[in-house]
């Protein structure tokens, strides 16, 4: 049955300039321009406004160069800065950014209809006491064109450009009429004025406060993506579009600093920046400014109202969340996200509600900070995206925008975090923190999504010259890990070896779980991929972190030895092999043969007899029986690592030793403690006297043990059946055993 929300429904579809260039300009040349640019120019002067100016503009201009690269290299869809992250970092963070910016969008209306109604309001005074009825009833207009349809409202932003280029034009031929060159000398350089005019005590404005005032001057860019739905040629137009918008914003904000930096007095500039715009208005345009700032505040509310439900939308077609779904349906006619809509338009009415008949408060502004968090976080995703597309060298990207490196990207990335601290570095906390629990709250989901991401690509990348240079470097005992090869067969049956070699590795090392497929290869074959599928699906469930390798081969006993000599990763080979006990007759042969190998291939072995998985909450002991330093170094680093895992953690270690009489029982204990403070492992010791067969000792001190760990030797050639016997004498009636024969590689005392 086909998805609804997957219908097939035709969207209107734009082109660069109203698609995207228009509806990001309209955000670009916003409220700052005409209520706080002048202000930052008599602050810091000239020369300090334009490297605001440069340095908050080459972050977006950075971000808008991955933004092209990332469309170029794929067929965009709607969700926007979503669509962008999701794709790139995966199902978790675009999920995350996309829930929040989301929100992020759908709070900017109401705040963009407060800043309006603000504007209208000082304009013309007696509008004051309707405050709120200005408010709702802009909101219910700007709602209607946006439920009507994008094409309603990129008309509606084409009559709000006009309004907002002819103000542009008036006040800047204003200062142009007033411009002079000693006035230019006079505000080159910087004159911070009191935080507070009315408290000479005060601390003064600073570069980087000033910066953060006049950064929001220079976001906008993601108006423009977050329409990616509804254009002809996303690939074509966001590239275009969004870099022509970053280019025009810079032209007029650098001249409106230089012309207004040149033109009136300092201290006008400080305390009366938008009153100079309006009475210098050129043909006395007062008028024009007003409805120029007017015109701003609405195209920007506009816009998050054409961007706040797509992202939804796109967020709800992905299936992340499951009562997301009821937003993922579009209109019968144009795919429009109405449902979305209509919850934008529900937190728009309520915030307007919640903040009465008059704007501000330190509620309101403290939300605004956050909001403008959630976009620099999210242009930061995307400088991250395109930096781990290109750094990964993934052999699928090539975009068509070429003016692009990884290099550029990254830049981008820490710039957007450094500006999120100097703006407000609390909301800059709040927000990354909100992000966190929803990035949490999807990883715990453990979705799985149905496109792919370029995270592998990355980490392909990294792993490939970590493995290089892991390589170059010489092995060293004081390096050495556990990298172990379990002969583990069928998972499910042999659980308890795997839990052993688990804890004996210790997130310290590598394990791999080796099966064998017994019986013609060419049949074989191709049931070799599911079971490799069956020991990563069993080891992803029971969350152990092992590699699985299996082979196809006519005997056991070849398999075994073909994973022996070819199971690595790089220069990661195994150094140690675990078998289980193998209490059959009929197979030592094979058995024996299996372990020959591996310690002709370097490998020590650990053969395990599990009886039991022990209780994490029960006291435990694990019994190391020393008998030399041959076998006895890896049997007490074996013990050290076992008990370093959570399910051990109140584990007792007791080294054990036999002498023959009394005499060498203080020498042995004096030698086993000491021996223990070199290790640097906590433990006891116990001297026990050879009254008796090893047999009978080791039932009689270690029966009540939960692990028992001891060495062995191979056995001569037709020595195979002595050695059996003698060795199942320890394991039979006994808790868990491990047999440990080491072939050195591991220092006890480095």
């Amino acid at each position: 049955m086909p998805d609804p929300a997957k219908q097939n429904t035709t969207r209107i579809r734009f082109g660069t300039f109203g698609g995207v260039f228009t509806p990001a300009i309209l955000t670009i040349l916003g409220v700052i321009m005409f209520m706080r640019a002048n202000f930052v120019v008599g602050q810091a002067g000239i020369i300090g406004a334009l490297s605001i100016l440069f340095i908050a503009k080459s972050i977006t201009l950075l971000t808008s160069l991955s933004i092209a690269a990332i469309s170029t290299n794929m067929r965009m869809r709607g969700g926007g800065s979503y669509f962008l992250i999701s794709r790139v970092l995966g199902v978790e963070f675009g999920g995350a950014i996309g829930i929040a910016l989301f929100f992020a969008l759908a709070l900017s209306v109401p705040f963009y209809i407060l800043g309006f109604a603000e504007a209208l309001v000082l304009s013309y005074p007696a509008l004051v006491p309707h405050f709120q009825i200005i408010t709702l009833a802009t909101a219910a207009a700007l709602f209607m064109l946006a439920f009507f349809g994008a094409g309603w409202a990129i008309k509606t932003q084409y009559i709000i450009m006009v309004f907002l280029f002819l103000a542009i034009l008036a006040f800047l031929g204003g200062a142009l009429q007033h411009f002079n060159l000693e006035l230019l000398q006079q505000n080159l350089f910087p004159e911070y004025t009191s935080i507070d005019i009315n408290d000479t005590r005060a601390p003064l404005f600073s570069y980087w406060i000033i910066f953060a005032i006049y950064f929001p001057a220079v976001t906008g860019i993601d108006a423009g993506i977050n329409m990616s739905g509804d254009l002809e040629d996303p690939g074509r137009s966001i590239p275009r579009g969004t870099l022509a918008a970053v280019g025009l914003g810079f032209l007029v904000y650098s001249a409106q600093i230089v012309l207004y930096g040149g033109a009136f007095e300092r201290q006008a500039l400080i305390t009366t920046p938008y009153k100079l715009l309006q009475d210098n208005a050129i043909f006395g345009w007062s008028v024009v400014v007003t409805l120029g700032v007017i015109a701003a505040t609405l195209s920007s509310a506009l816009g998050s109202y054409l961007g706040a439900p797509r992202v939804l939308q796109a967020v709800s077609r992905d299936r992340i969340l499951h009562f997301l779904h009821f937003f993922a349906k579009g209109s019968e006619r144009g795919d429009e996200p109405r449902r979305a809509l209509l919850l934008a338009g529900m937190i728009t009415i309520g915030v307007l509600l919640w903040a009465g008949n008059e704007s501000g408060g330190a509620a309101l502004n403290g939300i605004a900070a956050l909001i403008s968090m959630f976009f620099l976080y999210s242009y930061g995703m995307i400088n991250l995206a395109a930096f781990i597309e290109d750094f990964g060298g993934n052999p699928s990207f090539r975009p068509q925008f070429s003016y692009f490196h990884w290099w550029t990207a990254l830049l981008g990335a820490i710039g957007c975090v450094v500006v999120t601290i100097l703006i407000n570095w609390v909301a800059a906390v709040a927000a990354i923190f909100i992000i966190i629990l929803l990035l949490w709250y999807l990883k715990a989901r453990k979705l799985i999504a149905t496109f792919g991401d370029a995270r592998r690509g990355f980490l392909y990348r990294q792993t490939r010259n970590n493995l290089l240079r892991l390589r170059r470097i010489p092995e060293d005992s004081k390096n050495w890990r556990p990298n172990i090869l379990v002969f583990s067969g069928n998972p499910m049956a042999r659980e308890e070896i795997i839990t052993y070699a688990a804890w004996m590795e210790s997130k310290r090392g590598i394990v791999y779980l080796a099966n064998v497929l017994v019986g013609n290869v060419s049949e074989l074959a191709p049931r070799r991929p599911t079971a490799i599928l069956q020991l990563t699906q069993f080891c992803n469930e029971k969350n152990y972190g092992a590699f699985p390798v299996v082979v196809a081969a006519e005997k056991l006993e070849d398999g075994i030895n073909m994973l022996l000599q070819a199971t690595a990763i790089g220069p990661i080979r195994p150094n140690m092999a675990v078998f289980g006990w193998s209490a059959k007759m009929e197979r030592r042969q094979a058995y024996l043969n299996g372990l020959r190998t591996a310690s002709i291939l370097g490998m020590s072995l650990a053969l395990v007899e599990t009886k039991e998985i022990p209780d994490p909450e029960s006291n435990k002991r694990i019994d190391i029986w020393w008998r030399g330093h041959k076998n006895g170094a890896l049997m007490l680093l074996l013990a050290f690592l076992i008990s370093e895992n959570w399910e051990w953690s109140n584990a007792k270690i007791r080294l054990l030793r036999v002498v023959e009489n009394e005499a060498g029982r203080e020498p042995a204990e004096q030698a086993l403690q000491k021996l223990l403070n070199l290790a640097r492992v906590e433990g006891e010791v116990e001297v026990v006297l050879a009254e008796e067969s090893f047999s009978r000792i080791l039932h009689k001190y270690s029966v009540d043990a939960t692990c028992v760990i001891l060495g062995f030797e191979l056995p001569e050639q037709a020595g195979e059946a002595e050695w059996h016997d003698f060795y199942r004498s320890f394991v039979d009636g006994m808790p868990t055993m491990i047999l440990v024969n080491s072939l050195g590689g591991e220092d006890l005392f480095v």
